[in-house]
């Protein structure tokens, strides 16, 4: 068994799951970016609607989504999986949205719920298309 000292580094990072994982954890950080350097922006140009349950769910949803689809650019995807993942993205938020507007959930579950289906189903995309996001050298 080779010890772990022998081995280099772009070798650990080459096994197909340690890229599927740090690709995902990257796309986490670009959303997390997106979000932190467009809410300002909104909060100045439509305080009224970041206020709102409905429109601060979707424009939250909508920055995470810019932030990661620029990072997905960058690393070179294609439009179309850069579309799946933002699919992936604004769907929880957008089917939420029902519920809430008749009432059947607040606005903090809104926000709760939308954050928490997002993981899965980025990870839902990521697996479905698995070689691109753990082989294809960007």
């Amino acid at each position: 068994m080779a010890d772990m000292s022998t081995l280099g580094r772009s070798r650990i990072l080459d096994r197909p799951n340690v890229r599927f994982a740090a690709h995902f954890v990257e796309m986490v950080i670009a959303m997390v970016v997106g979000m932190v350097a467009l809410g300002p922006l909104w909060s100045f140009a439509a305080p009224g609607l970041v206020g709102r349950a409905d429109t601060g769910a979707m424009i939250m949803a909508t920055n995470m989504t810019v932030g990661m689809a620029l990072w997905m650019w960058i690393r070179r995807h294609s439009w179309p999986r850069i579309a799946e993942m933002s699919a992936a993205m604004v769907l929880p938020f957008a089917v939420l949205l029902v519920p809430y507007w008749l009432g059947a959930i607040s606005g903090m579950t809104l926000m709760m719920a939308g954050h928490v289906l997002m993981i899965p189903l980025m990870l839902a995309a990521m697996l479905w298309r698995r070689a691109e996001y753990s082989h294809h050298r960007h």
